[in-house]
């Protein structure tokens, strides 16, 4: 298990500092600097949060699913959750606040990738964002927010050349 701390080169003006924490074993994560790279890039086409922070958390299925029992009521392990930091007492009030955390379960995004027929290396990226654009408000409750959602998504995708995760796997064809 480690602990890496990675701050995303800036793009377009914006910087994010993304602590990315490794407590599983498994070889197949992206590096703390790719996953920091993906969170800055959801957060810049948003806009509006410079100097933003980010904690990612990458966990196993007993965690996750501890996780999701105890925030969602739903007792198994997901692929990502995310947990916006909220008010912070005492914090000056021009001060940038922290986005919060996002939680990804190695197992399941291997998992899916698989299911799916999709590359691990592009589900990856594809959870680094969706978690990310929680932090940032996005939803997909009802048909609407999820339009919106998922353009964001396939937008930042597409610019790392991945495809629209939407769409059709090969292995449900």
């Amino acid at each position: 298990m480690s602990w890496c701390n990675a701050s995303s080169k800036p793009t377009r003006n914006m910087t994010a500092q993304v602590d990315v924490q490794i407590a599983v074993e498994d070889e197949s994560i992206p590096s703390a600097n790719e996953i920091a790279r993906w969170v800055s890039r959801a957060i810049d086409v948003v806009g509006g949060h410079s100097d933003a922070e980010v904690s990612v958390r990458i966990v196993s299925p007993t965690e996750m699913q501890q996780l999701n029992s105890e925030f969602r009521e739903q007792d198994k392990s997901t692929n990502v959750l995310s947990f916006p930091a909220g008010e912070i007492a005492g914090l000056p009030a021009d001060a940038e606040l922290p986005l919060g955390d996002i939680v990804v379960c190695s197992a399941v995004v291997s998992e899916e990738a698989l299911q799916q027929g999709k590359s691990l290396h592009d589900h990856w990226a594809h959870m680094i964002i969706h978690g990310t654009l929680h932090l940032l408000g996005f939803d997909h409750m009802n048909n609407a927010e999820a339009i919106e959602m998922e353009g964001l998504e396939v937008q930042v995708l597409d610019e790392y050349g991945i495809p629209n995760p939407y769409r059709e796997s090969p292995l449900e064809n």
